[in-house]
């Protein structure tokens, strides 16, 4: 039986108040203009799409309230990405521009799981992908996201309630529809999406081992699996790992 709509938006939007709260909360976040973060990135995905991913650390910079993010070094010691929706872009760190490409989402039309990637499509992976986990939970009161709590999620003995997030066309992420689980901490556990630049396919991105940077809570390990039956992840199917350390918001 389908649930009255007017009583489901009203527990989303109780459960999002909720935990926003849990992670910091709206003022503190408003007051911040951008996060910055040591990422160490691996997984089995990269080597699918014929790219190399080491392990060295990387400085990652995100923007809060604008999509738009950066990482270096990127291919060379004196180079950086600088993400938004509509370029990609990799730099010398004075500006000079070393290659770019606008209207970036356009170059993955009929991509598989498999298709070869370049580094500028690497680039926008990283950009689009770090710019939705680094303002994780606060994405979801962005103006035209609709978020709904669906059916709760029982994990071992626990349960964790779930929050559906519609993102319009003008958000660039994984998605159009997300789901984000938080336990009864609030703290958020698991991340599931569709990964639409790779052939749509499914992912669950399990979370722990928060931290807390100038007030702000987030968790520091991500681990992402190809979806199985039944939701569940396939834990010998690692994707992409991402360890985040030395957090700071200015």
């Amino acid at each position: 039986m389908i649930g009255d709509p007017k009583v489901m938006a009203t527990k989303a939007n109780g459960l999002l108040t909720a935990v926003i709260d849990a992670h910091g909360g709206m003022a503190r976040w408003r007051e911040r203009e951008k996060v910055e973060a040591t990422i160490v990135t691996g997984g089995g995905f990269f080597a699918l799409k014929g790219v190399l991913q080491d392990s060295e650390p990387r400085r990652m910079a995100v923007w809060l309230h604008e999509q738009r993010s950066s990482v270096l070094p990127y291919g060379a010691p004196d180079q950086r990405t600088m993400f938004t929706p509509d370029r990609i872009a990799i730099e010398k760190l004075d500006g000079t521009l070393v290659a770019e490409r606008r209207d970036p989402k356009d170059s993955f039309a009929g991509h598989q799981m498999s298709t070869p990637w370049d580094e500028l499509h690497r680039a926008y992976f990283n950009g689009e992908a770090l710019w939705t986990y680094l303002t994780t939970p606060f994405l979801l009161i962005l103006e035209g996201v609709a978020v709904e709590e669906t059916a709760p999620w029982s994990e071992g003995n626990e349960t964790w309630r779930v929050l559906r997030a519609h993102f319009p066309g003008s958000v660039e992420t994984h998605s159009l529809v997300q789901d984000f689980f938080f336990d009864r901490d609030l703290q958020l556990r698991r991340h599931d999406y569709n990964v639409n630049i790779a052939g749509g396919f499914n992912a669950a991105q399990l979370t722990s081992d928060y931290v807390v940077a100038d007030g702000i809570h987030l968790p520091s390990k991500r681990r992402a699996y190809t979806r199985g039956p039944g939701r569940r992840p396939i834990l010998d199917m690692l994707m992409v790992s991402i360890d985040i350390s030395e957090v700071s918001f200015s």
